[in-house]
C-alpha cells in the first residue's frame, strides 16, 4: 500500500527536491502540492491523504498556526530550514521535523518512520473489535464504563476533563487530547481547543454555538469552517 503525501511549501526548488525523492521512495505517491496552507485545505478535504511534507515560514499562514487551527490532520513530517520551531512541531504530534537540506538518507529515514506508524495504526483498527462503543474511566475511586451513546461532550477544566454524559457529569484527570485520541472520529470532533462534541447529538446550531440539549458550546473561531464541513457532511438540505 503506497501512502499519499501532499507537499506544502512556498518554494519552488524545495518542491521539486521533495518530488524527487519521493518518487524514488516505493511506497510514497505524490497526491498534490501547494505553496500555502491555505491552498493545501482543499486538497485534504478532497483527496484521501496520508501525508504532509510541510514547510514551517510560509506567507498568510505558516505551517505551525496551520496544525495549530486544523483538526484530524493525517501524519505531517515538517521540511524547514528554521531549526528553532522543532520543539513546537514535536508538542503538535508530527512524525518527524527536517531541517534544510536535507540528504536524502535523512529523508528516507523520516517517511519511514511514517510508514511505520501508519503500519501500527491500520493494524491497531484492523484488530478493533467491531462491537466496541466504549471505554472505562477511572472515576471517585471506581473504573467506570462509558457508553459513547452516553456521552454528550467532553469540557477540558485545567488538569481534568468534565465528562458530560446522559446521566451527569463526571470530572476525571485525564487530557482532552488523550480523549480524542481514543474517541472513534466519526463519531467525535474537537471543535474548540477545550470542547469534543458527539456528533450525532448536536440538536442545532447557532452562528459559532453548537447546541446539546441545554449545553451551549463555542466553535473555535479558527476552524470554523473546517468544523461546520464535519458536522454538516452531506446532510444539510437545500432548495
Amino acid at each position: 500500500m503506497k501512502l499519499r503525501s501532499i507537499i506544502v511549501d512556498d518554494e519552488p526548488v524545495a518542491r521539486k527536491v521533495l518530488k524527487e525523492y519521493i518518487e524514488d521512495i516505493s511506497f510514497l505517491v505524490i497526491a498534490g502540492e501547494a505553496d500555502n496552507p491555505l491552498k493545501a485545505r482543499p486538497l485534504l478535504d478532497r483527496e484521501s491523504i496520508d501525508l504532509i511534507f510541510l514547510d514551517i515560514n510560509m506567507p498568510k499562514l505558516t505551517g505551525i498556526e496551520f496544525l495549530r487551527t486544523s483538526n484530524s490532520l493525517p501524519m505531517v513530517i515538517m521540511t524547514t530550514a528554521y531549526a528553532e520551531h522543532a520543539l513546537d512541531s514535536f508538542s503538535l504530534d508530527v512524525i518527524d521535523y527536517l531541517v534544510k537540506p536535507f540528504s536524502f538518507e535523512r529523508f528516507l529515514k523520516a517517511c519511514n518512520k511514517a510508514k511505520d506508524y501508519h503500519q501500527l495504526k491500520m493494524q491497531a483498527e484492523k484488530n478493533l473489535p467491531a462491537h466496541e462503543n466504549y471505554f472505562f474511566v477511572k472515576y471517585n475511586g471506581r473504573i467506570e464504563k462509558i457508553l459513547y451513546d452516553e456521552l454528550l461532550f467532553v469540557e477540558a477544566a485545567l488538569n481534568y476533563v468534565i465528562l458530560h454524559t446522559a446521566n451527569g457529569k463526571m470530572i476525571v484527570y485525564l487530557t482532552i487530547k488523550g480523549i480524542m485520541e481514543s474517541l472513534p472520529p466519526e463519531l467525535f470532533s474537537k471543535v474548540h481547543k477545550s470542547f469534543i462534541v458527539n456528533l450525532q447529538k448536536i440538536s442545532s446550531i447557532e452562528g459559532n454555538i453548537i447546541h446539546i440539549g441545554k449545553a451551549e458550546i463555542p466553535i473555535s473561531q479558527n476552524s470554523q469552517d473546517e468544523v461546520m464541513k464535519l458536522i454538516l457532511k452531506d446532510k444539510m438540505l437545500k432548495r
